[in-house]
Parts: C-alpha cells; sequence; structure tokens
C-alpha cells in the first residue's frame, strides 16, 4: 500500500469517529464494516464476535467499549430499514482490526492506526504516567523495552533468526522500517553517538514509545503469522517499522531520526535515581 493510501486510509477511520452527547468518541460498527473493506455487514458479525470475546479474556467491561445500538440502515433507493449495530470504543475498534481479514491492506493499516491511538489514549488516561517527569518517563518505557525485547528473540528464534549475526540483521530490518532506510550504525551517526553507546539509552520518551510498539507488534505479527523463515522475519519486522513510521507521519508526528537526542542517557539517570534512593535511606 502507498504511503498516501495509508495517510488516506487513516484520514477515513477519522472522518467516521462519532461524538455522543456527552462528550464521547465511538465508531458506529456498520460505518466502521464498510471502512474495513467487508460489503455485507453478516460477514463482519463473527469478527465483532471474536472481539467481544477478546476485550472479556482482558478482562475489560464488555459494556463500555461495545454498546448494543440500532441504526437507520438503506435498504434500496430511498427506504430505510432499523437494524442492529454497535457503538464502539477506540479500544473495541482495535480489537476488531486485530481479528479481521488482515489480507485486507486497509485492514492491516487499521491494525497500525488504532493500536497507535488506542495506546496514546491509555497513556493519557494514565495520570500516573503523566505525572512523571521526562527521565522517569524514560526510565520506565526503557524498561519496557527491554522486556519486550528478551521476548522479541525468543519469537524472532522460533521464526528462524538463530544467531547473534541472525537477530543483528532482524534488529536493523525494523529500524530501517521505523527510520527511514537507517540501520543502527546509521542511527549511530545520526545521533552523534559513540560506538559503545546504545541505541535506545540515548533516546527521548517519544522515541522509545514508537520504538516500544515496533517490538510488541513485530513479535505479535511473528506469531500471527506463524513465520518460520528468517527472511521472512526480517521482512516483517521492516514491514511493522515502515508501517509505525507511516502513521505516525499521517498523525503529523515527527520522524524518529528528527527527534532530539537527550544530554543523558538512560543508564546515567538510572545511577543517579539509584544514587538518590541510597541518599534518601542515609
Amino acid at each position: 500500500m502507498s504511503n498516501d493510501l495509508e495517510q488516506q486510509n487513516n484520514k477515513s477511520f477519522e472522518e467516521i469517529r462519532q461524538i455522543d452527547a456527552e462528550g464521547n468518541e465511538f465508531w458506529s460498527a456498520r460505518t466502521l464494516s464498510k471502512a474495513l473493506g467487508y460489503s455485507e455487514y453478516r460477514n463482519f458479525s463473527p469478527v465483532i464476535d471474536k472481539a467481544i470475546t477478546a476485550c472479556e479474556n482482558s478482562d475489560q467491561s464488555i459494556d463500555d467499549h461495545f454498546v448494543q445500538i440500532h441504526e437507520m440502515v438503506s435498504i434500496g433507493s430511498t427506504a430505510q430499514r432499523k437494524m442492529s449495530s454497535y457503538a464502539l470504543s477506540r479500544y473495541a475498534c482495535y480489537l476488531i482490526v486485530q481479528n479481521a481479514d488482515s489480507a485486507k491492506p486497509i485492514v492491516a493499516n487499521g491494525q497500525t492506526y488504532f493500536a497507535i491511538q488506542t495506546r496514546r489514549q491509555e497513556l493519557q488516561d494514565d495520570s500516573q504516567f503523566n505525572q512523571l517527569k521526562e527521565d522517569e518517563k524514560r526510565l520506565f518505557l526503557r524498561d519496557e523495552l527491554k522486556k519486550h525485547n528478551k521476548q522479541l528473540v525468543n519469537t524472532a528464534f522460533d521464526a528462524g533468526v538463530k544467531t547473534n549475526l541472525d537477530f543483528a540483521i532482524f534488529q536493523d530490518h525494523g529500524y530501517k522500517g521505523l527510520y527511514g532506510g537507517l540501520d543502527a550504525k546509521g542511527i549511530h551517526a545520526k545521533k552523534g553517538l559513540k560506538k559503545s553507546h546504545k541505541i535506545l539509552d540515548h533516546m527521548g520518551s517519544t522515541e522509545l514509545a514508537a520504538n516500544l510498539f515496533r517490538t510488541t507488534q513485530t513479535e505479535e505479527k511473528l506469531k500471527r503469522d506463524q513465520i518460520e523463515d528468517k527472511t521472512q522475519a526480517n521482512k516483517t519486522h521492516y514491514e511493522v517499522g515502515k508501517k509505525v513510521r507511516d502513521t505516525i507521519s499521517s498523525l503529523g508526528g515527527s520522524m524518529p531520526e528528527e527527534l532530539p537526542t537527550p544530554t543523558k542517557s538512560v543508564k546515567t539517570i538510572n545511577k543517579e535515581q539509584k544514587k538518590l534512593g541510597d541518599d534518601n535511606e542515609k
């Protein structure tokens, strides 16, 4: 899918967003089904059912995300009929696109769009996270990335990425997708880092969040698509990185390589935090 088309799809998802009387956003299930390329709602209903099950398994309240409503639906040139539908939250849309037909290009783009938007909403709603200073946010996100990178190593191994060299190449594919063609060496040069510096230790919270999303979504896609070939695994990592980049672009965000490089590394911040904690205990 071209970048222009992806941006248009993202715009379409925003255009069909509605606001209720209390100021809450929602998407109509029937309108969303059309946007995702389903010609008949009956073929879309099983996707909603799977999403509801996923919502329940995540210990989320179904009623908070899938509200049953009725809509007037055209059944002819002028005739309309009241039919059942759902008012969907952003999280519900995220679950739906994860369970929709990923062979449809717009569904694949929707997966990236709603996942990023859902994560942004989660962070906006997380008062604790918003109260964190930038350095604390960086520590939190860097720690999350360490955890998920370990999981990605294991998942990539099962997908055919066996050796240290294999994994370095695999990682470079993800970076190239997200950073417009730059590999780890290129990012080092762009940031003016020393060879011994770890890239992830020299990122601000926004850049770390983009890389965390790249990592988690690559891990999920490798598992979901049951990839067992390292060439395909590399391709998948690149494509996920690029989709994250394209979505950031369509939302008006700054490209990761253009974000400022913090003066202090996460490693330094971590040492300062530990020293501060030790001093407070004295």
